[in-house]
């Protein structure tokens, strides 16, 4: 950790001379920002902050103003942080608008010249890129409320190498969506998936009890972690120790073997557009997947749609793969305090809950998680019911090199009948040498 902190200072020492105002890029608007022109510098010089228990007292730099990072679809969370931040602090807010799948490619090439955004958000298997290039500022002044309010799965994904870098704000896994005109109650166990599928299976005529992608590792992760498999040891941090081909991994993979009775498709032949268009329908009954899908199945089914965990796996609770989005403090910004304040504001209990009241976000927040706004939503509280089974995607840099091998293995076992075991240990070896070969 040493090593890095004194490259990423270096690194700033020594473009300071050429760095500009941060986020000078006229890219996006902000109605915020636009709406406080008037608000002076000693607003923002006077206020401190000390809201949470044990929280630090810090104040935003003299002239502070910042420049967010955001997507397009959840903008509309943000402009309202901003604006309250604002108020609060007298500090400006100009928001752009970029992926956050897109963000730490970005930053890797404007941060160091001072055109990078000051507050940066991305899901949490980017982390460890980000950490070795130098790019983030741990998350010091507020590392104690963090920790405390939220979710231990989520403090797990935001840190690297023992390190707090992340300021939780959601999180995102998979669950069961069902038809209740077809499926009475959901199903307990995928025994009990296997059972109604035998009675509504026609391939024939193109109907299934159940689908998802079978080839995707992302959405197969219960079926090697549920009994004890896993990627990465440690938590997902040694490279070393792959269990993807464990014992443990493979008698998980019997279930999904068993699967294959009651959706007879090809992987090949099972693609998003597809399977929403089913599940529609109601030629579909079951479908695992992403909050991304509900408004649009809450649009086809209305009351008919459920949403429930994902079904036990040789009695146990499946495990599915989580994605943490967080705030992230870029290195090389001109104002470090106001940039924190900022990342902190924006993932109180409060914020988590205008989060998920303007897009559905699930909280990592546990007081959030806890409120009747999350309790009383059905579909909500059944992802955030599934997050807590859940487990972050290792965010070191090796995690790039799971992807394709495990994605060749599953269709081998899936399409061919290709013995589990055979697959996975394939599978693992190739990582293993990816890992071996990549440069340090």
């Amino acid at each position: 950790m040493k090593r890095k902190k004194f490259t990423a200072l270096l690194a700033a020492l020594t473009l300071m001379v050429s760095i500009t105002a941060c986020g000078s890029s006229n890219n996006g608007g902000n109605a915020a920002a636009d709406a406080s022109s008037n608000a002076g510098t000693e607003s923002a010089a006077n206020s401190s902050t000390n809201d949470s228990a044990g929280g630090a007292a810090i104040t935003p730099e003299d002239g502070a103003q910042l420049v967010v990072w955001d997507s397009k679809e959840e903008r509309v969370y943000t402009d309202e942080i901003a604006k309250q931040f604002t108020e609060k602090y007298g500090v400006p807010v100009k928001i752009e608008e970029v992926a956050p799948a897109d963000q730490v490619t970005k930053l890797t090439q404007d941060g160091p010249s001072g055109l990078a955004a000051d507050v940066v958000v991305f899901p949490h298997d980017n982390l460890g890129r980000a950490v070795e290039a130098g790019l983030l500022l741990e998350n010091d002044e507020f590392a104690e409320e963090t920790t405390n309010n939220n979710t231990e799965a989520s403090i797990q994904a935001v840190t690297y190498d023992g390190a707090l870098y992340g300021y939780p704000r959601s999180a995102e896994t998979y669950a069961l969506y069902y038809n209740k005109s077809l499926v009475k109650e959901a199903p307990k166990s995928f025994d009990d998936v296997i059972a109604f599928g035998k009675t509504y299976t026609d391939k024939s005529k193109n109907k299934y009890g159940i689908m998802w992608e079978t080839g995707n590792m992302y959405y197969n992760y219960p079926f090697i972690a549920t009994t004890g498999g896993y990627i990465y040891g440690q938590n997902g941090t040694d490279k070393d120790d792959i269990g993807i081909n464990s014992d443990a991994a493979i008698e998980g993979l019997k279930t999904y073997v068993a699967l294959k009775e009651v959706l007879p498709v090809k992987s090949g032949d099972i693609n998003p557009d597809i399977k929403r268009s089913l599940f529609n329908s109601g030629d579909v009954a079951m479908d695992i997947n992403g909050p991304w899908e509900l408004a649009g199945y809450k649009a086809a089914l209305g009351d008919n749609l459920g949403v429930a965990p994902i079904p036990t796996i040789g009695g146990k609770a499946a495990i599915s793969f989580s994605g943490i989005k967080a705030w992230y403090v870029n290195s090389f910004t001109q104002y470090p305090n106001a940039a924190k304040l900022f990342a902190e504001f924006a993932t109180t209990k409060e914020a988590q809950l205008t989060l998920n009241e303007k897009v559905g976000a699930i909280p990592t927040n546990k007081e959030a998680l806890e409120s009747d706004q999350i309790k009383n939503d059905p579909y909500i509280s059944a992802f955030a019911e599934q997050t807590q089974n859940s487990q972050p995607m290792p965010s070191i840099p090796e995690m790039g090199n799971v992807w394709s091998p495990v994605n060749a293995a599953l269709p081998e076992i899936w399409d061919n009948g290709k013995d589990p075991k055979e697959a996975m240990d394939k599978a693992a070896q190739q990582i293993k040498d990816l890992n071996n070969g990549a440069a340090k």
